[in-house]
């Protein structure tokens, strides 16, 4: 089990460098930059369209920062050594559910009852 906890290691601290590197080339891009209402120097349509693009900018850096919390819990369960327990039944976490994905939070029985609610 220590071989596939250090796998579920490096595969988490991947993730976590791949999200940490996706937040900060969108901070430099500037999407999420405050869209200026000058209707001189933009089109309303223009305009219209900057503040979608920044409100898709803004909900895919939520979205970012929300999975990359999911990885740091995943991490310091690890670390704790309480990584691959569903956390609302204490059951294990299948090995098939936590390759895809490691920093799952529930097992299936649990996560389709959250699903549903």
């Amino acid at each position: 089990m220590a071989n596939k906890n250090a796998q579920y290691h490096k595969k988490l601290m991947q993730m976590q460098q791949e999200l940490q590197a996706t937040s900060e080339a969108s901070d430099e891009s500037g999407d999420q930059d405050t869209v200026t209402l000058d209707q001189t120097s933009v089109g309303r349509l223009s305009r219209v369209d900057a503040l979608q693009a920044q409100q898709m900018a803004l909900e895919q850096e939520r979205r970012r920062q929300h999975r990359l919390n999911l990885v740091k819990m995943a991490l310091r369960r690890l670390e704790q050594d309480d990584f691959g327990f569903c956390l609302e039944c204490g059951e294990p976490i299948a090995p098939a559910r936590l390759e895809y994905d490691p920093s799952v939070l529930y097992c299936i029985d649990c996560a389709e009852k959250h699903s549903n609610q």
